[in-house]
């Protein structure tokens, strides 16, 4: 049924220009200089909930229904994994070439790079700044809303070129409509100058995707409250960057076997991670793992010092 809206929708583009968004709306999203048109965009973020009346619904039922919604969305990501494997292998190719990630979002989705960059030192033991989130308003917008932070288009360009951004480097948008402006002039300009970009959005051909090298639409239908994306798309943004970090870190040598043995050791149960890992690996008293392990500072280092 979903896919058969997607294909009526793009129909009614190719014989309609002028055609209205899915909820009848005409018009552009963004001030005059910088907008994005509605018009024709298959806009499934924003059509009407499959559940009415939640209101006069049960806790049990609202908990039901919610849970009914999230589990399409795995199914909906299994179906972008080959675009995601592409981006993967490309940034790869980058990093061991001394290359970044950037992600650039405004809102939950920026959020959600924030998240996912910060996550990236601690569990990988990578350094800080190799995988860096961009969020339209800077860090206030971590916790508090910044007001038409994302309507200007060319603040993420001014911003990625404080980090000197390369050809090494990765950039990609996220944005659950695929129509922030913030995120659209970032590919933009970083695809002009020749650098790799990528787009993470959960409706079909957004103007986000069209600045993008590669395309990652993740179409997860209508939010279980009408247009609230920090629901399923969110969930799939996370899903998607779970994707891209994880199996770039993996690739990259940071893992052995599945254990994490490039971790920081920030906290007590974490030491005593990784001490059982190497009991685990090398078949030794915990004690001896444990002093092994906090006098070469990671596991890795510490399975590599043993064997020599």
């Amino acid at each position: 049924m979903l896919l058969s809206i997607i294909m009526s929708q793009q129909e009614n583009t190719e014989n309609n220009g002028n055609s209205c968004s899915p909820l009848g709306v005409r018009g552009t999203l963004g001030d005059e200089t910088n907008s994005v048109p509605l018009q024709g965009l298959g806009v499934i973020t924003e059509q009407p909930s499959l559940h009415t009346d939640l209101d006069k619904k049960s806790v049990g039922e609202l908990l039901t229904e919610m849970n009914e919604e999230d589990q399409k969305v795995a199914l909906a990501v299994q179906k972008a994994i080959s675009q995601i494997e592409t981006l993967v292998e490309k940034i790869v190719e980058r990093m061991n070439r001394g290359g970044r990630i950037f992600y650039v979002g405004a809102g939950t989705s920026g959020r959600l790079g924030v998240l996912d960059a910060s996550e990236i030192p601690p569990t990988f033991g990578m350094t800080a700044g190799l995988v860096i989130g961009l969020i339209a308003g800077g860090e206030k917008a971590l916790r508090n809303p910044v007001e038409n932070a994302e309507d200007d288009a060319d603040k993420a360009w001014a911003e990625l070129q404080e980090y000197q951004v390369n050809q090494n480097d990765t950039v990609i948008g996220l944005g659950a409509s695929g129509t922030t402006p913030y995120v659209i002039g970032a590919l933009k300009n970083t695809r002009a100058h020749g650098i790799l970009t990528a787009s993470v959005a959960c409706n079909p051909d957004s103007p986000m995707a069209k600045e993008a090298d590669i395309r990652i639409e993740v179409i997860v239908g209508p939010e279980f409250i009408t247009g609230s994306t920090r629901l399923k798309s969110g969930t799939a943004e996370k899903l998607v960057l779970n994707m891209i970090s994880t199996a770039t870190m993996i690739k990259l040598g940071r893992v052995k076997g599945s254990s994490m043995v490039n971790m920081q050791l920030s906290n007590a149960k974490l030491v005593d991670r990784g001490a059982r890992m190497i009991m685990e690996e090398l078949q030794i008293g915990y004690e001896q793992a444990k002093n092994l392990l906090l006098l070469n500072g990671s596991v890795k280092k510490a399975l590599e010092s043993y064997s020599r």
